[in-house]
């Protein structure tokens, strides 16, 4: 018989198997607590509310906590903390670390929405999952099966030659034969029902947009990130970053759409002479995709979204062309302890 007790944010938690659960469930009627009881795989959880005086202390007596107990309530209660956190890459390393004991008895502490999560972050593991790919996207993307990436999300050259202060270039800026072809091979890899979130130069944006569309994304939606600073200075002063929120399909619209104009954090361009928040990309992966799912990035640069990705406990193939990019990209990701 298993039977465990044990203090939780909002009361206490009592663990008893079905063959004790009238019992028990007398029992505290009969000590007048207030509790809430839920069935589960062999086992009833009881949330006890309301404790009047004095009855505490025969809970404890009635119901004392072994080492074993002990070991399993701070294990859930770590899973909890994560789950709360929305920290997925906690929750991945929580639960392989593990012995299978663990892992089964654990399972009947969580909720059926938590049970969920649980079974989405292990469903399934990709062969190709979580991979920085050398190599031009055009060659890469061809090799992933048709409908098996979540997301796109990608900062592709602007067609505009560009040329940082420090002298970086960026491969492909000035020419946009690599345009359709690109985005067709998205379009493909991506699911049916899903977002493709692209950055663009806003002065090539009807090659984008010939290109986006005759690939077969449909533009529902346009970000502006703005800048508390100028990024150049000619007819205007250039203050802010744009995306295009496209989709394949006819998605659900989400139930809190995130705002169109967002706060940018200058990231130094240490990186990489284009490098895009972190933090902004992290935003954008959240909304537009779930934990667990895969997230592709064809002109990875210095891997922000990757790195996104992993923060947000989504899984990612990154891809990029540039041999000098790659290695800073692979450096950047292997102090996560990622693939690389």
């Amino acid at each position: 018989m298993l039977t465990t007790f044990q203090a939780v944010s909002k009361g206490y938690e009592l663990l008893v198997s079905d063959k004790v659960a009238s019992q028990t469930q007398t029992w505290l009627e009969v000590q007048q607590c207030t509790f809430d009881m839920e069935t589960k795989q062999g086992y009833r959880r009881i949330l006890i509310t309301g404790i009047p005086n004095g009855a505490l202390y025969r809970l404890q007596q009635k119901f004392p906590a072994n080492d074993n107990n002990k070991s399993l309530y701070k294990a859930v209660a770590r899973l909890r903390d994560a789950l709360e956190r929305r920290c997925w890459k906690d929750i991945l390393q929580l639960t392989a670390q593990w012995p299978e004991a663990l892992k089964k008895d654990s399972w009947c502490y969580l909720s059926i929405k938590e049970q969920q999560v649980i079974c989405q972050l292990s469903a399934e593991p990709l062969e190709n999952e979580n991979q920085l790919i050398h190599g031009d996207c055009l060659q890469v993307m061809p090799t992933l099966d048709s409908s098996s990436v979540d997301l796109v999300l990608t900062d592709p050259p602007y067609l505009v030659n560009y040329t940082s202060r420090d002298g970086r270039s960026i491969i492909n800026d000035d020419d946009d034969t690599w345009l359709m072809p690109a985005f067709q091979q998205m379009h493909r890899v991506l699911k049916n029902n899903s977002f493709c979130i692209s950055f663009y130069g806003w002065n090539k944006v009807d090659r984008f947009m010939e290109a986006w569309k005759r690939a077969g994304f449909r533009p529902v939606g346009h970000f502006t990130f703005v800048k508390s600073y100028a990024s150049s200075s000619r007819f205007t002063r250039s203050c802010h970053e744009n995306a295009y929120l496209l989709v394949k399909g006819r998605p659900e619209k989400p139930t809190k759409p995130i705002r169109d104009a967002l706060p940018w954090k200058y990231t130094g361009n240490t990186l990489h002479p284009t490098q895009k928040p972190v933090k902004i990309l992290t935003q954008l992966i959240e909304a537009y995709s779930q934990p667990g799912e895969m997230v592709l990035d064809p002109f990875a640069g210095s891997a922000s979204t990757a790195v996104a990705a992993w923060d947000t406990g989504r899984r990612y193939i990154a891809v990029e062309k540039d041999v000098n990019y790659h290695a800073i990209a692979q450096e950047r990701l292997s102090r996560l302890g990622q693939p690389a």
